[in-house]
């Protein structure tokens, strides 16, 4: 595919954001962006822009994270591609007016229909822990919708941002799609715009700025904030088999994943028998160094690890513990004898630190996890008998306060 001149390198001010969604507007008000074919061409340019530089890209997400190889590929770009796959195998269909039900009253000829129609200029700010997939997936539903965008990558996944901008503006018309790098200056610059949608992936913090600046042009937002995910480990759960999964979960990506556990809760049998295995499962994942191992990344920054050394103080490293700072690295940890209030248990870790907290039962498990913020996911691990739901299972995800449950 023939690569489209970009917009070249700038400093992003609050003019030339003016200047960017005004060229962005101009060119959704013109109704190009309507059409299936228009759509359809868009996205085979990003899917043209992942499968045509898929070395490239993996190298600078091994650069930001250490991301191996094969994660990388998985994770960040065949995710991608799926995606984009799938919305142009539904695409046509999708577009379709679908017919509405219409009460008696409006009459034996009245029809209706809803219609699906682009809202205009779409905001998208990604963040650093996936720094690709969650970049590109909300432009795939943005320009399959029939949108122009600005996309502005996370300016802490140095290395992942820089090629994405640069791969994006030679793919693509900026009067389609805008890149802007850059931190809270060139954000807030954004904000500052009237946007038909914004989408954002990353902290509550800044996803606060991000509703309030949208509240003033009545913008709607899609948020994807993090949060604290518990796991309960139900008494008759196979410890061995749990371990292994806790580790799965918690670890990859070096644990900076939104819906990785943050705390183990368990009765103090389980709990007990919990740890010991999930030194073994730890071993048998990464060997018994995780710093040389091929699979186990790093953590973004010096400051983030700056942050997750200070969480270690919180309780007894019962598995792990290590780090090193110029290496950008902290071990795979587990956590025992943890109280309740130390900023582990209250702050979002993102990084390879879980908590085991010991509970009395379920029920003070789900006292536990409701006393806090809303957590985006949980998950409760026990043996699974002919693929049936566990006594009070349902009863259960009624009486927590979650995003995603399993």
């Amino acid at each position: 595919m023939t690569a489209t001149q970009g917009a070249e390198s700038r400093t992003f001010q609050s003019e030339t954001a003016v200047e960017a969604v005004g060229r962005l507007r101009a060119t959704f008000n013109t109704g190009v962006t309507r059409g299936l074919d228009w759509r359809v061409n868009q996205l085979q340019r990003l899917r043209a822009l992942l499968v045509e530089n898929e070395q490239e890209l993996i190298e600078a997400l091994w650069a930001d994270l250490r991301k191996n190889p094969a994660e990388a590929k998985t994770q960040e770009i065949d995710f991608a591609v799926a995606d984009i796959d799938e919305t142009l195998a539904h695409l046509e269909n999708r577009l379709q007016p679908r017919p509405v039900e219409v009460p008696a009253h409006f009459g034996p000829t009245t029809t209706a229909y809803t219609t699906y129609d682009p809202l205009g200029v779409v905001l998208v700010i990604a963040p650093w822990n996936f720094p690709l997939h969650l970049l590109i997936d909300p432009i795939i539903g943005a320009l399959a919708a029939g949108n122009t965008v600005v996309a502005k990558p996370s300016e802490i996944s140095v290395h992942t941002s820089a090629v994405a901008a640069r791969l994006l503006r030679e793919y693509f018309d900026p009067d389609v799609l805008t890149v802007v790098e850059g931190g809270a200056e060139e954000t807030t610059a954004l904000l500052a715009q009237r946007f038909d949608h914004i989408f954002y992936a990353g902290n509550g913090t800044v996803g606060r700025i991000v509703m309030a600046a949208a509240a003033k042009n009545l913008t709607p937002v899609t948020l994807e904030l993090g949060g604290k995910s518990p796991v309960f480990v139900a008494p008759d759960a196979d410890v061995d088999e749990t371990a292994k999964r806790l580790v799965g979960a918690k670890f990859g990506n070096a644990g900076q994943q939104r819906v990785a556990p943050d705390h183990v809760l368990a009765g103090p049998a389980t709990a007990a028998a919990l740890v010991p295995a999930l030194r073994a499962a730890v071993e048998v994942q990464f060997r018994t160094s995780p710093q040389t191992a091929a699979d186990f990344g790093r953590i973004i920054n010096e400051r983030h690890v700056d942050r997750l050394t200070r969480l270690l103080d919180s309780g007894r490293a019962a598995v792990g513990g290590r780090h090193d700072r110029d290496d950008l690295f902290i071990a795979p940890t587990v956590l025992t004898d943890v109280d309740p209030a130390p900023p582990v248990m209250q702050e979002e870790i993102f990084g390879p630190i879980p908590a085991v907290v010991e509970v009395e039962d379920l029920d003070a498990a789900i006292a536990f996890i409701n006393e806090r913020d809303k957590p985006p996911g949980a998950l409760r691990l026990h043996r699974v008998r002919d693929h049936q739901v566990a006594p009070g299972e349902r009863d259960v995800l009624r009486r927590r306060r979650l995003g995603s449950a399993g």
